[in-house]
């Protein structure tokens, strides 16, 4: 693989790799790939040039976190994260290049299915109008439930979580083995008890358990403000959807999964790794976990502002008016 710009390298890096491992004949070798054998033994015995010496150094660097996440870092994000563990300033052209050099890329996301509507209890407003942005922790939550195929048998386990629009951090999970009332009700739980004070802007899509009348009596019984999904709209709880899509297309790169308890612990370990290992440049490099600890800890939270859209904003201009 050439990473520098000298003419031949890849055919001088094949003599040098048979040579060395195969005992093939550097002559023979040479005449082949139509190169005279004093060039190969003046490119061997070369001075490494700084620029070609950094980009090998570099191109381990990719493919050790490339291994090491299970190939879920773009060229972005294997930036951000080769930066800010190793106190080095590459530029994402340098690693794009060479990690098409390398043919590393990160995984495709699979394409969601279609909405199926239903028929709600009773409804609430979308309050949140896809207002993404908190100035401080717990003071809007989004949630929803997600599925997983148990592999090689017919059974799904799922997973509720909520989050903090402010953080990204979720506050609470539950896995189970069936999506019911209970699911959602004991995720909720979850997170007044670990926060007790927390008066958010609860938002969710339109599913029986969010719209069911016990579940709207204990969001009044603690002072919550329900926002819920427009029908079709899936976009209007967009951060839990892209928490679906991160999960579904990282976790089964990183983890084992063959059963239902390999499942059960991926889901666990990849849940911790995203709020306490997973850098965010949104964040400035930093983890949901570090993010929400300092906020929490000052009088006035650090504001991280989502870049603006200008697809996001004309679609607000036009229905959210």
């Amino acid at each position: 693989m050439r990473l520098g710009k000298l003419r031949f390298e890849s055919k001088y890096q094949a003599i040098k790799y048979f040579y060395e491992k195969k005992q093939w004949s550097i002559n023979w070798m040479c005449k082949q790939l139509g190169i005279s054998h004093a060039a190969y033994y003046k490119w061997l015995h070369r001075t490494i040039p700084e620029q070609e010496s950094e980009n090998t150094k570099l191109a381990e660097l990719i493919k050790e976190y490339d291994e090491r996440f299970g190939h879920i870092l773009g060229y972005r994000r294997m930036t951000s994260w080769i930066n800010h563990f190793n106190h080095t300033s590459y530029s994402k052209n340098r690693v794009h290049r060479i990690m098409k050099k390398l043919g590393i890329h990160s995984i495709i996301r699979k394409k969601k299915k279609k909405y199926q509507s239903s028929r709600p209890e009773t409804t609430a407003e979308n309050k949140l109008k896809r207002e993404f942005n908190a100035t401080k922790p717990n003071e809007k939550w989004a949630t929803d439930v997600t599925e997983f195929k148990v592999p090689e048998t017919g059974r799904k386990l799922y997973l509720s979580v909520i989050i903090d629009l402010y953080d990204r951090f979720p506050v609470a999970y539950v896995i189970s083995g069936r999506n019911d009332n209970k699911l959602v009700f004991d995720t909720y739980d979850k997170a007044l008890k670990d926060n007790p004070d927390a008066r958010p802007i609860f938002h969710s899509d339109r599913g029986f358990q969010y719209t069911s009348r016990i579940f709207q009596k204990k969001l009044r019984e603690q002072g919550i403000e329900q926002s819920m999904s427009r029908v079709g709209h899936c976009i209007d709880n967009g951060p839990t959807e892209g928490l679906w899509g991160i999960i579904k297309s990282e976790m089964y790169c990183m983890y084992k999964i063959t059963d239902e308890v390999s499942l059960r612990s991926a889901i666990d370990k990849y849940i911790k790794f995203y709020a306490e290992e997973r850098l965010q440049e949104r964040f400035h490099c930093k983890t949901p976990l570090e993010v929400r600890s300092e906020a929490l800890s000052a009088e006035t939270p650090t504001q991280y502002p989502i870049a603006e859209n200008k697809r996001i904003e004309a679609y607000k201009a036009k229905w959210c008016a």
